[in-house]
């Protein structure tokens, strides 16, 4: 017994020392990019990096140790520069790909997020199956800031909506009637708003880890970027759909090699 647990552990240790050489000459590979300098690393491993940084509660020390254990070694900084360079590129993707497939009847809420010590507002839109329409981070909360949320919903969903429910807030009932035309209906409810006020979970989970932002450019880049992640791999896209355990696995490798191929191509 004492000479098999000796040969699993030689042989554990010699598989992992393998895995780790064959990184390192890996990491050592420049791989151009058309949107920047080329990269030091694989651009299939950036991707991996820069998915579970937006997707998972995982911090940039985290990810960094997390893929020391697979043989590639960077700096928590370096997920911070992939964050900047590529966030923006997978969120502009996936954006696209929405674009006139939300629904008619939209939920409208702004929530909080603290950046470098003050709080500024999220605002979200969902539709009626509770998907993404928009998302948008302002420093103000007003009614400048709502209609200027509205016209960018405007843009991915390429019409107006026959229904748009929001808080009590006044800025909203103006900025309905003006960006998004009289003939939409406005229901003023805060309690048949709570749909959007849970959904709010999704990014309050990811963002309390973080501790907030330490920029303004940053914080909007995350949840813009985070958001459309979430809606991307969001197993149902109607309410109380069933979906199996095993059917959203397989969803997930399905949509994370369609977008790692999205990303490669750019």
């Amino acid at each position: 017994m004492l000479c098999d647990s000796v040969q699993v552990k030689v042989f554990f240790f010699t598989v992992i020392t393998r895995r780790r050489k064959n990184g390192a000459n890996r990491a050592r590979t420049r791989v151009s990019s058309t949107n920047g300098p080329a990269l030091e690393f694989p651009t299939d491993i950036v991707f991996q990096v820069v998915l579970c940084r937006l997707r998972y509660k995982l911090s940039l020390r985290d990810l960094a140790e997390l893929f020391l254990l697979r043989g590639f070694q960077f700096t928590h900084e370096a997920v911070r520069e992939w964050e900047e360079r590529f966030a923006p590129l997978l969120a502009q993707q996936l954006r696209r790909r929405r674009q006139g497939k939300v629904g008619k009847r939209w939920y409208v809420d702004e929530t909080y997020v603290k950046v470098k010590g003050k709080w500024c507002y999220l605002y979200r839109a969902i539709d009626k199956q509770g998907n993404l329409v928009d998302s948008m981070l302002s420093a103000t909360r007003n009614m400048a800031a709502a209609q200027r949320f509205f016209q960018n919903t405007l843009s991915v969903a390429g019409q107006a909506p026959a229904q748009v429910t929001t808080d009590g807030h006044d800025s909203y009932p103006r900025a309905v009637r003006e960006i998004l035309g009289p003939e939409v209906e406005h229901r003023d409810n805060a309690y048949l708003n709570r749909r959007i006020e849970q959904d709010h979970r999704g990014i309050k989970q990811r963002y309390y880890p973080m501790l907030g932002f330490g920029a303004y450019h940053s914080a909007q880049r995350f949840c813009s970027a985070f958001d459309e992640v979430r809606q991307y791999f969001r197993p149902r896209r109607k309410r109380k759909q069933f979906v199996s355990l095993a059917r959203q696995r397989q969803q997930f490798l399905a949509r994370v090699h369609v977008l790692q191929s999205s990303f490669l191509a750019t």
